[in-house]
């Protein structure tokens, strides 16, 4: 390098320089379409995001919508049907206690009963459709208030206990309307066909696992005998709901029911 000629000292180091001015030039276009690149991603997911801000928008504004829906058909039903059997009720006693025929009393005394059950079956209805009592607190006060006046008048004991229950705890409406039929059904096959003196009613939540239990000390479930519907459809029901139902025969008839919240 030292024994070079200058002149072509000076068009190596030329070279050099146009070399190194090339590299530099490459790199600050990488550098300016890797900036374009990244400027245009998030651009992109920005307006995905709003896409999706859109869509969640409206899928609200949807949900309002329907439980505007069901508190407008809960009051209609509160106030039209609720004031439709509350007169139908009292004019049934009012011909009651004008009547003199023993089967005319009857006949009004099964009227009666039917505008209760049909009474009791309303209020159901309307703690269903109302989205107010979509917390855990709300089933499980609702669940209680309904085994007790179930069994009442029955000569099975019934007890009741929660355990690790937050009773602010969201659940939705499909959860809280199949769990609370499931109820129902358990109780009525309980009162039925169990011959039980005694039935535990548990509620168990695990941070976002509630799972409820009924057991009776009766005599159980004869497997040789084959599946009724009722079991059927409380399998269905959880199953719905993407939870569980578990049936065991040891010492009485245990129905576990399991969902996540």
């Amino acid at each position: 390098m030292k024994n070079l000629p200058v002149e072509i000292k000076i068009v190596y180091i030329t070279a050099i320089i146009v070399v190194m001015l090339f590299v530099v030039f490459i790199i600050f276009i990488v550098l300016v379409y890797n900036r374009k690149q990244l400027l245009n991603l998030k651009e992109k997911q920005l307006k995905e995001s709003e896409h999706q801000n859109q869509l969640l928008q409206k899928e609200l504004e949807k949900q309002k919508s329907i439980e505007q829906e069901r508190e407008r058909i809960s009051h209609d039903m509160h106030d039209d049907l609720g004031a439709g059997i509350s007169a139908l009720k009292l004019q049934a006693e009012f011909l009651k206690q004008r009547a003199e025929n023993d089967d005319l009393k009857s006949d009004i005394d099964e009227m009666l009963k039917t505008s209760e059950e049909m009474n009791l079956s309303m209020r159901e209805m309307l703690w269903s459709l109302n989205s107010g009592n979509d917390t855990l607190g709300s089933f499980i006060d609702y669940s209680k208030m309904y085994a007790h006046n179930f069994l009442k008048k029955t000569i099975i004991q019934l007890s009741i206990e929660d355990k690790d229950i937050i009773f602010e705890t969201t659940i939705t409406t499909e959860q809280r309307r199949n769990l609370f039929l499931c109820l129902k059904e358990a109780l009525n096959n309980a009162y039925k066909h169990s011959e039980s003196n005694q039935l535990k009613l548990s509620f168990i939540q695990k941070d976002k696992e509630f799972m409820m239990r009924i057991s009776d000390n009766g005599i159980g479930i004869h497997h040789e005998k084959p599946e009724g519907n009722g079991l059927r459809n409380m399998k269905r029901r959880m199953k719905e709901q993407n939870g569980h139902c578990e049936v065991t025969t040891e010492n009485g008839t245990h129905l576990f029911f399991r969902i996540d919240l």
